[in-house]
Parts: C-alpha cells; structure tokens; sequence
C-alpha cells in the first residue's frame, strides 16, 4: 500500500515536446486549501495537471467513512480515467493547501492521447500502479491492526515529503489527524491513542501542523508489523501492532 504514485510523476516522465502540448491544451487554475478539484460521482471529464502543491485523494465508504486513497503532487495528473471511460468520478480530490493546476478538457485529453504514443504508454501504467495500489489497500485494511498502518504512513510521509530537522525528519506535509485517520481508515480517536504511544515512546514529535519523526528505523519496524521493545527498562510499555488500537 501506498500513499504516492511509484516512480516518475507522469508530467516529468513525458519528453519535454510531449508535455509542452499538454498543457499547451488546458488552462491554468489556482485552488484554495480545502478547496475539491474534482468529485466523486461526477460525470465530468476534464484532466487537471497538477504543477505545484498537494492534493488527497479520497472517497467516501458505504459506512460513511471518509477513506484517503493517494496524495498527488507537482508533476501528476488526476481525472484522467473519466476521462478515459467517460465513467463517473470514482474519487474526490481536494486540495491540502495552495494548488496551481491546468485544466484539459476530456476530449482534447483524449485526442492527446491518440497522437502521443509515449504519453498513452505512461498512462496506461498510471492505470496498473494506482490498480495495484488498491489492491495492497484492501488487503492491509483486512490485515493489518492501526498502529501498523499508521507507522507506514508516517514513514512514507517522512520519506516522500521530509527533510532534516532537530533530532529527526520533519515532514513538509503535516496531515491533520482527521486527514490521518482518513488515510488509515480508521477513527480519529484511534488514531490519536496510536499517535500518543508512539510519542511516549519518543517515536514522534506533534504539534499544530507539525510533525518530526525522531526514530525512522523504528517506525519502519512498526510498519513492517514486527513487535518493538520498550526504549529502556522501567520506560514506557513495548510498541506492539498487534496491541495496538482496533482497526475500525
């Protein structure tokens, strides 16, 4: 499971004439934080490139749940497959802070798409990374307890979006603990109880915003699945996914 596509983002991986064209095709639109870029169910088709900022990825589950599926970032594309199969949005995209875009309309996304080899190649594996990704999803949602699953988005994030900080990573996209939740699928209180066993264990550091992983060799562990003894004797209890809150 992941939150972030594998590989090169489609617009870097495009030659440079190709990706030219692309947005030679659309229009630049700017997104406020929190603001949707495209919606779940809609029958709309247009593409939107996304040149800088980030976006969740994300739907809502027959409970009602909100469930983040992705994050995307500069240099990808969303809403192609509607555009694609001419199919309801499958997903909403939101805009987690200030988002630059270009909007393509569907059918000249298609036209594109017809006379670039190259760039129907790159969406066609767009299409069997983000199916594969489901897969992984499903399967960890079956399997895994919260602490688990949180411990590997904490470590994608550090990995993906992080940079050198006191004593650790800090990581440049802080999601809010409703968005975390959302991207584990389970409650915020759970995820809040997971959050503070990992900082008594000096895991991580929290904040408004902010977020610092102090131990990534350990969150990996605890990402893997495998039980982690206490820092020191008479410390706090050892961190052990299959402890950890219920998945729910």
């Amino acid at each position: 499971m992941s939150l972030f596509e594998d590989g090169r983002p489609f617009l870097r991986a495009l030659p440079a004439q190709d990706r030219r064209a692309l947005l030679a095709l659309g229009r630049a639109r700017g997104y406020a934080p929190g603001e949707v870029v495209l919606r779940e169910n809609d029958t709309t088709t247009f593409v939107v490139a996304i040149v800088s900022g980030w976006a969740s990825v994300s739907l809502e589950t027959e409970r009602g749940v909100r469930l983040i599926l992705a994050l995307r970032g500069s240099g990808e594309v969303v809403g192609d497959q509607a555009a694609v199969d001419h199919r309801p949005r499958s997903a909403t995209v939101t805009a987690l802070g200030p988002l630059d875009g270009v909007v393509v309309p569907g059918d000249r996304f298609r036209g594109y798409l017809a006379t670039r080899p190259v760039a129907t190649v790159l969406i066609m594996r767009q299409f069997s990374s983000r199916l594969r990704s489901s897969d992984g999803e499903r399967r960890s949602l079956a399997s895994e307890k919260v602490l688990q699953r949180l411990a590997a988005r904490l470590v994608e994030l550090a990995e993906r979006t992080g940079h050198p900080g006191e004593g650790g990573v800090d990581v440049d996209l802080p999601l809010p603990q409703h968005d975390l939740a959302a991207a584990v699928g389970s409650t915020r209180e759970a995820v809040a109880k997971a959050l503070r066993l990992l900082r008594e264990q000096g895991v991580v550091r929290t904040g408004p915003r902010r977020l610092a992983v102090l131990d990534l060799a350990l969150l990996r562990l605890l990402a893997e699945g495998r039980a982690v003894r206490g820092r020191a004797a008479g410390g706090p209890a050892p961190l052990r996914p299959e402890e950890s809150p219920p998945a729910v």
